[in-house]
């Protein structure tokens, strides 16, 4: 069995941005030479998130309004977590998003649904984070 770990970096250029990141998931994948296995990819900082959905700016904007409904960045004094740092909502809102996708892979490629992407959503930006691809198989 074959064994590839690589860390993907960002730097969201705002507080919250979903960046699609299929490509350079595909790109470890070929990196990998596994053809048949699981693929992880999770967000190594506990406010940020991976997710797969559909590649349309419409619901991006709509999930980005449906956060800011269930957990609003201010005012800041709403959260006990809040003192040092601002960012009780980016926590929440990670915990809603997830933490992690596997994905099978099959005949050497990701064994997506129709319209399905991995993204990288992140809710407390403007530094640098990373995520981490882990894939196991043949």
């Amino acid at each position: 069995m074959k064994s590839y770990r690589k860390e993907l970096w960002f730097c969201a250029s705002k507080r919250r941005e979903f960046i699609n990141i299929t490509g350079q998931v595909e790109q470890c994948l070929k990196e990998s030479g596994v053809k048949e296995g699981l693929c992880l990819v999770n967000a190594m900082h506990i406010t940020a998130s991976v997710f797969i959905n559909d590649n349309e700016g419409g619901l991006h904007a709509d999930f980005e309004r449906w956060l800011e409904k269930l957990a609003p960045e201010k005012p800041h004094s709403q959260y006990d977590h809040n003192g040092a740092e601002d960012n009780a909502d980016a926590h929440l809102k990670r915990q809603v998003m997830g933490r992690e996708v596997v994905v099978a892979i099959t005949g050497g490629k990701l064994d997506f649904g129709p319209w399905e992407s991995i993204f990288y959503g992140e809710f407390d930006g403007m530094r640098k984070k990373r995520v981490l691809v882990k894939i196991i198989g043949e």
